[in-house]
């Protein structure tokens, strides 16, 4: 994957449009605008489209089963690596566990994971504990579980002789990843930190500095800009500015 391709994507769920720009219009629309957009960010590389799909949501409510998250049916998930496959793009299934286990929700998604375009995105900061609720703390997911659903990912990939897959995670703070160093390299999967908040493009700099800093070989730096949250705080950042990142990101987000 890495260094022939850079990933630049969107993320979003079709039901709210408030979750990303995924979420809003046309679907291969939007996946024109990646292109569009990810050619700025090439810098000699090919752009490889990515559609990053809220495939597990928190919810504000316990629900029937009480882990404050829903599933997204697999007709949409379908519908969304389609639309991935008319792009040469690949999706990634989005996790957000709210009280369930983020290792049983990615272990629920293998008969997509075995799909050649198909990886993962983590988000810890919603993988809450039973008495927690979910965006009135910031929740957690520890390196260790992280590079125990890499290997369990990297024995798939191995098995069904599938090309590497990425393994995202996003961090928005320091916090919400505990012993990173616990990752280590696999040859079947690419993981990535991606750098998460909201902020001025200075504070998201600043942010970024922090997150990466001793950042293990055995993780690739990733970027999450905020189209309209972001530009709340200030102009959004521009392709050079983010490529102008230390350590230059080998993802770029858009929510």
């Amino acid at each position: 994957m890495f260094p022939a391709y850079r990933l630049v994507g969107y993320s979003g769920h079709p039901s709210s449009p408030g979750l990303g720009r995924l979420g809003i219009g046309d679907l291969d629309e939007r996946i024109t605008e990646i292109e569009t957009q990810g050619a700025a960010f090439a810098a000699g590389r090919k752009v490889l489209p990515v559609l990053e799909l809220i495939t597990v949501v928190v919810q504000a409510e316990p629900g029937p089963d009480g882990t404050y998250r829903t599933s997204t049916p697999d007709e949409t998930i379908r519908q969304y690596l389609e639309a991935a496959r008319r792009h040469d793009g690949i999706l990634l299934l989005n996790i957000q566990p709210g009280r369930s286990s983020m290792t049983e929700e990615v272990k629920r998604l293998e008969k997509w994971l075995k799909e050649p375009d198909v990886g993962l995105a983590l988000d810890p900061e919603w993988d809450i504990t039973d008495q927690q609720l979910p965006g009135a703390v910031y929740g957690s997911t520890a390196g260790e579980e992280i590079e125990a659903i890499a290997t369990w990912l990297n024995g798939l990939v191995a098995r069904e002789a599938l090309p590497q897959k990425a393994l995202i995670f996003h961090q928005v703070a320091v916090g919400v990843v505990p012993n990173e160093a616990a990752i280590t390299e696999h040859p079947g999967v690419e993981v990535i930190k991606s750098a998460d908040g909201i902020g001025s493009a200075g504070s998201k700099t600043e942010a970024y500095a922090l997150l990466t800093a001793g950042l293990p070989a055995s993780i690739r730096p990733g970027f999450k800009l905020f189209f309209e949250e972001d530009a709340a705080h200030g102009p959004l950042m521009t392709p050079a500015e983010v490529l102008a990142l230390v350590p230059q990101p080998e993802y770029i987000l858009y929510e």
